[in-house]
């Protein structure tokens, strides 16, 4: 594969959009090359096919991805598939059956028997398929890591990630599946950990994975509580403690009920040092990387800005043309993000609705919605992330107790998140 490489994209609105973008960005360097694409609705991407130069660039449309997996198959050398969740399985599918390389956006589901049965797909497949998820692709990430697992900084004790990332009301309005636990009796669950900071929380599986620099935390058991703030089914704030079999604790506290605060911390606690990995909201694709060592020394660093979603699908072009003898995300890696993501319902067996007289809400300067902020979040999150004690245990006035979960329970999933759901205060 010296030549450009022959891409196919499903999808033209919501994130597909960036994918072309990524692909045309790859294509003008010389990369890859867009062969075709397709969306149900694609008469109403007119003026987006005139702003991408589709005629120009020789583009094939097509409004079925089968239609166009059959059609293009010798034409194509990868298929991108950046479609809502439940639709990912079965066009991941569609790919392996036809010999097709896939990418797959993140997450690559959210049901652990899916996943499964999505690894045993891939296992047919003429090449691995790589899961979209973004940071890990950064070379200092990657440096870092083997690091650690040289044991540089000691033993890793504890890995935790603060995240607070606003969204307005308006955010759940750009899709059906948008906040959903369910729709069409099929698992949704979008949340702030499954969709917007799911990298993030992959991440921490990363750095928990101290096996080898390609590892990520097994999970042995969950807690959590789980919030609403915004009028949604599903949850938008969620505090997570797990143990990994590995033996770190993980911690996270995540949240898009909050205003005029933006926190995207990963922490490793190692027995030598600790190590924050923050995002530079000056530089929003560039993290900031500070080492505390026991002794009192501190090391800081920057990385260059690498993790975008160009940086990762030029990554798995370079997999397909033999650079690298892996993806950067397999399916298999998903694993425990997926069982992350799962064991959180079954801990908590409910969403808290947080009540508005403790949520604050305050319009955007530029006026396209409201956020909303639970009080005392702040504060509430980083007392989690730093002492582990749960909302509930700080005596938060909107908490309430979750419980406990382990990968045995994983079998419940859908009857719980469908009794979560019959007691949300919003279904539509």
């Amino acid at each position: 594969m010296n030549d450009p490489i022959r891409i196919g994209i499903i999808g033209m609105g919501g994130f597909a959009g960036q994918h072309h973008d990524a692909v045309a960005t790859l294509e003008a360097a010389g990369e890859c090359r867009l062969v075709c694409t397709c969306d149900p609705a694609m008469d109403s991407f007119a003026e987006r096919q005139q702003d991408l130069r589709f005629a120009e660039r020789g583009v094939r449309l097509f409004t079925e991805y089968q239609q166009m997996l059959d059609a293009c198959r010798d034409e194509l050398d990868l298929v991108t598939i950046p479609t809502p969740i439940p639709l990912h399985a079965p066009m991941h599918r569609a790919c392996v059956d036809r010999k097709l390389p896939a990418y797959l956006e993140k997450p690559p589901t959210v049901n652990a028997d899916e996943l499964e049965s999505m690894i045993e797909v891939d296992s047919r497949a003429c090449k691995v398929t790589n899961v979209g998820f973004n940071f890990i692709v950064e070379p200092e990430r990657q440096q870092l890591k083997q690091r650690i697992i040289d044991g540089e900084f000691g033993d890793v004790q504890r890995v935790s990630y603060l995240g607070l990332s606003p969204r307005a009301h308006t955010y759940y309005l750009r899709a059906n599946w948008a906040g959903r636990l369910l729709l069409n009796g099929n698992l949704v669950l979008d949340s702030c950990i499954g969709n917007a900071m799911a990298h993030q929380a992959h991440d921490t599986l990363f750095w928990c994975g101290t096996d080898s620099l390609w590892s990520w935390g097994a999970l042995t058991s969950v807690d959590a509580e789980l919030y609403r703030a915004h009028a949604i089914e599903g949850t938008d704030t969620v505090f997570i403690k797990a143990q990994i079999a590995q033996g770190p604790e993980l911690r996270i506290a995540m949240s898009h009920g909050c205003a005029n605060v933006a926190i995207m911390r990963e922490r490793i606690e190692c027995s030598n040092a600790t190590i924050d990995y923050q995002l530079n909201f000056s530089n929003g694709s560039c993290w900031d990387a500070t080492v505390r060592w026991n002794d009192g020394r501190v090391d800081q660093w920057s990385t260059n800005g690498t993790a975008t979603l160009v940086s990762n699908i030029k990554r798995h072009l370079d997999y397909l043309r033999g650079q690298f003898d892996r993806p950067v995300t397999t399916l298999a890696d998903s694993r425990p993000f997926v069982h992350l993501n799962d064991l959180m319902y079954l801990a908590s067996g409910k969403i808290t609705t947080v009540p508005a007289s403790m949520v604050s809400v305050e319009p955007m300067p530029d006026g396209t919605g409201d956020l909303l902020h639970i009080q005392n979040l702040t504060e509430v999150s980083e007392q989690f992330v730093d002492t582990g004690a749960f909302p509930s245990a700080q005596g938060a006035a909107w908490a309430a107790a979750g419980g406990q979960a382990t990968p045995a329970d994983l079998p419940r999933l859908l009857p719980v998140v469908q009794a979560i759901a019959a007691e949300a205060p919003i279904n539509r």
